[in-house]
């Protein structure tokens, strides 16, 4: 509202001083024009010698807009008075050398004397030269001027009256949308996330605004069901080995036994905390991936090269799994199979892909092609296992989640969940197709280093 008025009263005060500036220059203007056609008049009627005193009122009373208080006089070149003539009311004022000079180079001078104002002027008419200055009161001009100045006081005074009430009035009513916003988002808290801004059928800025804010409170609602399950998930699964070791330590403990049966329960126990380390490593790796990707270390990576190490690191993992690799599209130049970013999380990601490709294909076998296109590296892994259910395909990225027909099989459902998040850092994206008992198809792709420095040379 403050704002409003602030504007208002600047766009009133230039328009009102610019107004009465030009109603003022503009008087000015008109009573020079007046006294110096009056005053070449004079001259004009002294230089025919039939000017006198009953003439002057009677030239002056058939003016339209008569004069006040008027006075005449006629210098000579060496300033010298040569004639004179005021209205009973005026005095006759003195005409200075230094004016009588600046007049008689051919420069008219305007200048006051109390409430009068004078011209003097140069009069030249064949051998006659005469200064003649000519003063008098602008009792009308003043008058409508001063009129002026009061109606645009008022007006002035009136506008800033009226912005404030209609500012006050509008922006009122134009911020009450926003203070209900605001109401019903305090009333929004994490126990009823659920709940959401109203909005309506309009295409103005507040319903915009609340359209924003429900998308972002479905974005978080989002997250705190992931964030929650994650907890859940992710304690269950740690505790389950926790209390394999409790209880097998517990029962241990309910009498003596001897050295096999030691030795036995010592396997057993190492074998889950080798389970809780796993776990605790591949959790440490997706908070890693879910963090500021700016604390990475980044640096131009050879998809190839990353590819080329799988197979050995598969078959370290397990020796029955086996990795063959496609790349029969591979283009002449190396550097289009540069990306920019972390080579040990890249690795990781892919290593996760083909570990589950070989893990449930009825094989044990993953292809992994790579080619590129359009400065896009495209990564596909595939396999023959039993494929996924298409409800399902949209869940498998989710933490801790596992297909039905896989339960069987070890794992802890994160695996596809950390490459996702590592490939979402290194701009990349990741889709799966998928058909039942005919296996399934992860396809990852890549923008090329090329195309990351060509982008960002232009920004």
């Amino acid at each position: 509202m403050l704002l409003f008025a602030a504007i208002v009263f600047i766009i009133l005060f230039l328009v009102c001083g610019s107004v009465y500036y030009f109603s003022y220059t503009n008087r000015i203007n008109n009573i020079r024009t007046r006294l110096t056609n009056w005053a070449v008049t004079t001259g004009r009627l002294l230089n025919q010698g039939v000017f006198d005193q009953k003439l002057m009122l009677t030239i002056d009373a058939s003016t339209t807009l008569a004069m006040k208080d008027k006075t005449v006089q006629a210098y000579d070149l060496d300033g010298h008075l040569k004639y004179k003539y005021n209205d009973d009311s005026v005095d006759t004022a003195t005409i200075h050398k230094p004016i009588l000079a600046k007049a008689k180079s051919g420069h008219d001078v305007y200048f006051t004397n109390g409430d009068l104002e004078y011209v003097v002027h140069l009069f030249s008419e064949g051998n006659t030269h005469v200064i003649m200055a000519a003063g008098a009161y602008d009792e009308e001009g003043k008058m409508k001027l001063r009129q002026l100045r009061y109606i645009l006081l008022f007006s002035f005074a009136g506008g800033i009256l009226i912005a404030i009430a209609a500012g006050y009035f509008f922006s009122k009513r134009l911020l009450a949308p926003l203070r209900k916003i605001a109401d019903e988002v305090n009333e929004i808290s994490v126990q009823n996330l659920e709940s959401r801004i109203k909005t309506n059928a309009s295409r103005d800025e507040w319903n915009y605004l609340s359209a924003t804010l429900n998308q972002l409170l479905n974005r978080l609602q989002e997250s705190l069901i992931i964030h929650r399950r994650f907890i859940s998930n992710a304690s269950h699964e740690l505790l389950t080995p926790l209390t394999s070791i409790s209880s097998q330590l517990e029962i241990t403990l309910t009498r003596n036994r001897n050295s096999e049966e030691y030795r036995n329960l010592i396997a057993s126990i190492y074998q889950d905390v080798r389970q809780l380390s796993r776990l605790t490593q591949t959790l440490l790796e997706f908070a890693r991936a879910s963090g500021d990707p700016s604390g990475l270390e980044i640096d131009l990576v050879r998809v190839d090269e990353i590819l080329l190490a799988m197979p050995a690191e598969i078959s370290k993992l397990n020796p029955a799994h086996i990795v063959l690799l496609d790349f029969a599209e591979l283009p002449e130049e190396d550097e289009k199979l540069l990306v920019f970013g972390n080579e040990e999380l890249l690795f990781t990601a892919i290593k996760n892909i083909v570990v589950n490709a070989c893990k449930y294909s009825g094989n044990h076998q993953a292809t992994v092609k790579l080619f590129v296109h359009d400065n896009l590296i495209t990564v596909v892994v595939e396999d023959e296992g039993k494929g996924i259910a298409g409800e399902e395909l949209q869940n498998i990225f989710q933490p801790f989640y596992r297909a039905g027909n896989q339960s069987a099989t070890q794992g802890f459902g994160l695996g596809l969940a950390l490459a996702q998040q590592i490939i979402k850092l290194h701009k990349g994206n990741i889709t799966v197709s998928s058909v039942p008992d005919k296996g399934s198809s992860f396809a990852i792709v890549f923008p090329s280093a090329v195309t990351e420095f060509y982008n960002k040379t232009m920004k």
